[in-house]
């Protein structure tokens, strides 16, 4: 097995709980991926809680694990100061930064917990936590996998990351507003059924993946009032996802306004342009709890 997957949190910008998305999950943005050797985490949204929790029942210690943010907007850290493994003397975790130097994501994890935002300072953390980064090209062999990040669309900067290992590849991409990339992204309007131009740099970063998890916030008609946010169609991931080759594309960070049935609709929708597309491409959602193997 080249990985396993789990998803831990799959809704964008707030935590949505109840019964309109139990089928879904409430949980903000957290991923799990894992070889038998190593454990990445992408992103600490509320689904980090959860995942905390699940490792330490496991029993594996200690706990090792290398943390990839895709940026430092709350709903992609706010798991982060109630994840119970970081209390543990025995645990260490590695966060990335992009670049050399690159100690964003190690400060603004710390700034979250200032005692005027949380009575537990980052400094009282038990489990060995530091910064570290991909290097000047932004990739770099991490037991055994080679981690490589790309820049995206979204106020403020995201980044994508793709994991490869023994000829297997995932790449986690959310909040990035793709369709204002587009060579014509006016195209979706005028002509929604015409195949949309994805730029070709992020083409070849997703070029063959196994599995790539994508920001789909939105349907066509919400993302005509959402344009600017920094989220992406749904379906124009799917026209990315067609254009790289890649084998299944998860649909993620779901708008917190999305019931489950809303969320099944947008799948539907990406399964009939694939299909319109003569494509061979699998889309189903994001879900909490459930678990891909990529081999």
């Amino acid at each position: 097995m080249a990985f396993l997957v789990r998803f831990w949190g799959t809704r964008g910008s707030i935590p949505t709980p109840g019964r309109a998305t139990c089928r879904y999950g409430g949980n903000t943005s957290c991923v799990e991926i894992r070889t038998d050797d190593s454990l990445f985490i992408c992103d600490g949204g509320t689904g980090l809680r959860e995942l905390g929790v699940d490792l330490l029942r496991r029993g594996n210690t200690p706990i090792s694990a290398h943390l990839l943010f895709s940026h430092m907007h709350w709903d992609h850290i706010q798991g982060f100061p109630f994840f119970a493994p970081a209390y543990r003397p025995q645990n260490r975790f590695h966060i990335y930064g992009t670049h050399p130097g690159d100690t964003r994501f190690h400060s603004l994890l710390s700034g979250q917990m200032r005692s005027a935002y949380f009575p537990v300072d980052f400094s009282e953390l038990n489990a060995h936590v530091d910064a570290t980064d991909l290097g000047a090209d932004g990739a770099r062999l991490i037991e055994g996998v080679m981690v490589r990040c790309f820049e995206q669309k979204h106020p403020g900067l995201s980044y994508a990351y793709s994991l490869e290992r023994n000829g297997r590849k995932v790449v986690y991409a959310t909040d990035n507003e793709i369709d204002l990339t587009l060579a014509d992204p006016t195209l979706p309007v005028r002509e929604p059924n015409a195949p949309r131009v994805i730029p070709g740099k992020f083409i070849e970063f997703c070029r063959g993946a196994d599995l790539l998890i994508a920001d789909g916030q939105y349907t066509d008609a919400e993302y005509l009032k959402c344009t600017g946010w920094g989220h992406a169609r749904a379906t124009t991931v799917v026209d990315l996802a067609v254009q790289a080759g890649v084998r299944q594309v998860a649909i993620y960070h779901h708008d917190p306004m999305q019931s489950d049935r809303d969320v099944e609709n947008k799948i539907e929708t990406c399964r009939l342009r694939a299909a319109r597309f003569g494509s061979p491409l699998f889309v189903f959602a994001a879900r909490e709890g459930v678990e891909i193997k990529v081999d």
